[in-house]
């Protein structure tokens, strides 16, 4: 099917699924980064952070995914949270050109922070997808992300 028929069904392009997603995407991040902002972080940092916690020395490749950034890109972050102390990067022990990257103690507490000011923005989308339950939620949006790749 032709964009021109695909857009000639669509009626009103702003009553659209993909545009009420992106409002929500929108809101969302705009509510994570002014509160993450407050302890002088970033939803990209927040992410690696929170990342590396679940699993210490991941890739500079993996923590870019989880971040929706670029490579290059992460390598700006994973300096700029180096810098502010948040983590300890270091040779991998095996494959010298590769570095592993380590949550701080001071890392840990931005987390623990920081985690409080992600829940509450989830306790909002919870609420707002009420009274649909989450994991019906969830499943289905992912089922969006997979139909769209």
């Amino acid at each position: 099917m032709s964009m021109q028929k695909a857009g000639s069904r669509m009626g009103e392009p702003y009553a659209t699924i993909g545009f009420a997603l992106k409002q929500a995407q929108q809101a969302l991040r705009t509510r994570l980064d002014s509160g993450l902002r407050e302890i002088g972080l970033t939803t990209p940092q927040y992410a690696v952070l929170i990342s590396l916690k679940i699993e210490a020395g991941a890739s500079n490749a993996a923590l870019a995914r989880r971040a929706f950034v670029t490579p290059q890109t992460m390598q700006a972050i994973l300096v700029g949270l180096e810098r502010s102390g948040f983590i300890v990067r270091s040779p991998h022990r095996e494959h010298g050109r590769v570095q592993t990257t380590d949550l701080t103690a001071l890392g840990h507490g931005v987390v623990e922070a920081a985690s409080g000011i992600v829940a509450d923005a989830e306790a909002r989308v919870r609420g707002a997808a009420a009274p649909l339950d989450p994991q019906v939620v969830t499943a289905m949006l992912l089922r969006v992300a997979e139909a769209l790749r």
